[in-house]
């Protein structure tokens, strides 16, 4: 049996808890927040916002994102117009794409709809079906496109 003055007695002072109040007053880097729909959610209507959005679930409607990333995971459906200063595509998304600097489509990417961009990048196995309009333009054509399709 342990005696109390054996090796294996606790310390005078435990160690301090990894949560709690102590961890809380931590500074972390500055790093643009970042939105989820998750695989489970649906939402019906119009999503705006200025952080980023990783979208795993469906949306229908529209998106409006004019300066953030939208990226559309393995599992996410976007049935909406899509505005957006950079989209990347890994699921599935059927709507125009209005897109202030660039769309990224992956290998496991699907666009059925018209893209509108100043830069486009398709990975080889990637799905798009529409038309394609690239070029610079000023936000505010972006965003007289984004009302004209809506």
């Amino acid at each position: 049996m342990l005696q109390p003055n054996d090796k294996f007695t606790t310390p005078a002072t435990a160690p301090a808890p990894a949560f709690g109040p102590t961890s809380a007053n931590k500074n972390f880097s500055a790093t643009p927040e970042q939105a989820t729909i998750g695989r489970s959610i649906v939402i019906k209507g119009e999503v705006s916002g200025a952080e980023t959005l990783y979208v795993d679930g469906r949306i229908e409607g529209t998106i409006n994102m004019p300066e953030s990333r939208v990226t559309v995971g393995r599992n996410g459906v976007i049935v909406a117009t899509v505005s957006a200063r950079e989209v990347v595509v890994m699921g599935k998304i059927e709507g125009d794409l209005i897109v202030g600097d660039r769309v990224d489509i992956r290998s496991d990417g699907s666009v059925t709809g018209d893209i509108h961009a100043a830069r486009l990048t398709i990975e080889e196995g990637a799905f798009l079906k529409g038309g394609i309009d690239l070029g610079k333009s000023e936000g505010k054509d972006h965003a007289k496109a984004a009302a004209a399709h809506a």
